[in-house]
């Protein structure tokens, strides 16, 4: 049966960060990334019959869990990964925040493309290290990496890592094979270590690839930490479980080691079996049917613009499902305009400030059809009153 994406999911005062943050029924919220739709048919039927057995102890995770991560990005990206390379956790960011914690030293340089996910900010900060930004240049309505900057910061006797983001989040993009070679010859020169956060690799749109960074060559997959999770793709972040892949095996016995100390080395009973659940061919039915609406979404938002607020860009949507928004004409900076959004729409976007830059606002489209076009309705009423 074709899931249904339309009708909508009452979520407050179900503890949801999203939805119960605001405190006010009247707001709309579209900001964390964290999607408003049910989780596919078959991850649901996985955890019932858990629920089912009454038992919730301490978790062992089994070789089953392995062969489902492994023959998913197989089967559906082409990366194959040896299980042995793989080190669950309980989540994307504990992972990036421990890795850093295991391969650097307080004062080293990490590089990151900015705009960034604003996690990685504090992770780079909670770890002792320094935050070297790599600008993407934003031209024609298009983000695109500045390699000679890179090179220079690459260069940089302090720098350690490179934090990548693949697709990028907040910019929407989806790196090219061609532009990660070219991030991992730099790397390589410069014997940098790349940490891939690759949590939105499901979300690409038509005749766009997620290519996985280490996929590339031995040579790239022996300096990278790639963070990989079926948490984003499923809406099932709260079950918090993720897996970080390292080919290279004292890369690997350091992070592990991370991983204990900072005591994020066990799971909980459910994350395990949605992830086995998800990475099934019901799953990939279920997504597919996901990414075909989320485009649907994201297209509607782009025709609302081009009709009732042409003076204003929407960032190409190459992957994710957050809409980048250049609110540059309005004349406001990002904190401002959210206010406003929120005081006199109900309307909560998250500010580009968080992220790096105070010219966008980010939305959230992952949710009904009906929902996005509130939210359209509820910028344009502002927008047009400035």
């Amino acid at each position: 049966m074709k899931a249904d994406f339309d009708t909508p999911v009452e979520r407050r005062g179900t503890g949801s960060y999203k939805w119960d943050t605001p405190g006010n029924s009247d707001v709309l919220p579209m900001w964390v990334a964290d999607m408003d739709f049910r989780t596919a048919p078959c991850i649901v039927d996985a955890l019932r019959d858990r629920v089912g057995h009454g038992v919730f102890g301490y978790t062992k995770v089994g070789r089953e869990y392995y062969d489902a991560v492994t023959g998913w990005f197989a089967s559906r990206h082409g990366w194959r990964i040896d299980p042995d390379h793989i080190i669950y956790t309980s989540g994307v960011v504990p992972a990036i925040s421990a890795i850093l914690q295991a391969l650097t030293l307080p004062g080293d340089m990490v590089i990151t493309q900015t705009p960034a996910y604003n996690c990685f900010f504090s992770s780079i900060r909670n770890s002792g290290c320094q935050l070297a930004e790599n600008p993407l240049r934003y031209e024609d309505g298009r983000y695109t990496i500045d390699f000679d900057d890179l090179e220079r910061k690459a260069a940089e006797p302090r720098a350690r890592i490179l934090l990548l983001c693949n697709p990028h989040n907040p910019s929407g993009r989806v790196w090219t094979a061609d532009e990660l070679r070219r991030i991992g010859d730099i790397c390589l020169r410069h014997r940098l270590t790349v940490i891939a956060d690759e949590i939105h690799c499901e979300f690409t749109s038509p005749g766009f690839a997620y290519t996985p960074f280490a996929s590339l060559s031995p040579e790239l997959a022996r300096i990278t930490a790639a963070c990989i999770s079926p948490s984003k793709a499923f809406n099932i972040a709260g079950l918090q479980i993720a897996s970080i892949v390292a080919a290279d095996p004292g890369m690997r016995e350091r992070i592990d080691r991370a991983i204990n100390i900072n005591e994020v080395c066990d799971v909980n009973p459910f994350g395990p079996v949605a992830t086995m659940a998800a990475y099934s061919q019901a799953g990939a039915q279920w997504l597919d049917e996901l990414r075909s609406y989320l485009h649907g979404n994201y297209l509607a938002v782009t025709d609302y613009f081009a009709r009732h607020l042409p003076d204003y860009r929407v960032a190409p949507l190459e992957g994710t499902y957050l809409v980048w928004i250049d609110i540059t004409p309005s004349g406001l900076d990002a904190d401002m305009l959210a206010r406003r959004l929120l005081h006199e729409q109900r309307l909560m976007l998250s500010p580009g400030s968080i992220y790096g830059d105070s010219r966008f606002l980010r939305l959230n489209i992952a949710c009904p059809r009906s929902r996005v076009d509130d939210a359209l309705r509820r910028i344009e009423a502002v927008l047009n009153g400035l």
